[in-house]
């Protein structure tokens, strides 16, 4: 398999992220096949290492050609790392965002449902990505991620945020316990449940993520409003593939870099 980039690959930009090389991607572009088709990227998958190698160049070269892809094994923590120089994928840090000012390094968070999201201060020249399902959001993973850029010169009034492809409001049905856990952390995050079938509730994860960056101090977020999971032609998503028991699902990416 070469490295060449396929004309058909899915690259979604933010308008808010400028010239900012980056992109978030969905399933279209790659060459694996079957439940995974075609641009499954997850390393934890049972997709054909091969494709797997193959679809993570073409991402890559999508956004920042000839660059590092560097990603990490995401345990839905609120954990930001700093990254100066590329590390191997069999000793990727247990964590959730990665944040550097190295040009050259393409930051990759994979994502099935959870929201990715992509940060930038240009004039600083300090890219971020982070992983934010409910537990990392709520736990603040992009809180964390602001930290750590501004340990490396960012000043979070530049920073720009955007948020990426992710479960909707519509098609992510919660329980009791779930709103609770929301509500005993801010009772205002009631505001981001609609009544769903009896003892359920509809989550918003896209607006919670965005209401966490704007309670930061960040003054432009994009929220990209794309559902994974009703868009089964342009994404994975971990929660229609267990609905429809198919036995496994593929990951998509999104990457930033300089």
């Amino acid at each position: 398999m070469g490295g060449a980039v396929a004309m058909t690959i899915d690259a979604i930009r933010a308008k808010a992220l400028g010239d900012i090389r980056h992109g978030f991607f969905g399933r279209r572009g790659g060459v694996s096949t079957g439940a995974y088709a075609s641009l499954n990227v997850g390393i934890g998958s049972d997709d054909d290492p091969a494709a797997i190698a193959e679809n993570r160049c073409r991402a890559t070269e999508a956004v920042l050609p000839g660059a590092r892809l560097v990603g990490l094994y995401q345990v839905h923590s609120a954990d930001a790392v700093t990254v100066i120089e590329p590390f191997d994928d069999a000793i990727r840090p247990h964590a959730d965002a990665l944040v550097t000012n190295r040009p050259g390094l393409a930051l990759g968070i994979l994502t099935a449902d959870c929201a990715p999201v992509l940060f930038a201060d240009r004039e600083a020249g300090v890219v971020a990505a982070a992983h934010s399902g409910w537990k990392g959001a709520l736990g603040g993973v992009t809180d964390s991620t602001i930290l750590a850029m501004e340990a490396i010169g960012a000043h979070r009034d530049r920073i720009v945020a955007a948020v990426g492809p992710c479960i909707a409001r519509a098609s992510y049905e919660v329980d009791d316990a779930f709103i609770r856990r929301f509500c005993e952390a801010d009772p205002e995050n009631e505001r981001l449940f609609a009544d769903g079938r009896a003892d359920h509730y509809q989550f918003d994860l896209e607006a919670y993520v965005v209401s966490r960056l704007a309670v930061a101090g960040i003054g432009r977020i994009e929220a990209l409003g794309l559902d994974t999971y009703t868009d089964d032609d342009r994404f994975f998503s971990y929660r229609r593939a267990t609905h429809r028991g198919e036995p496994s699902y593929g990951r998509q990416i999104s990457i930033i870099g300089l």
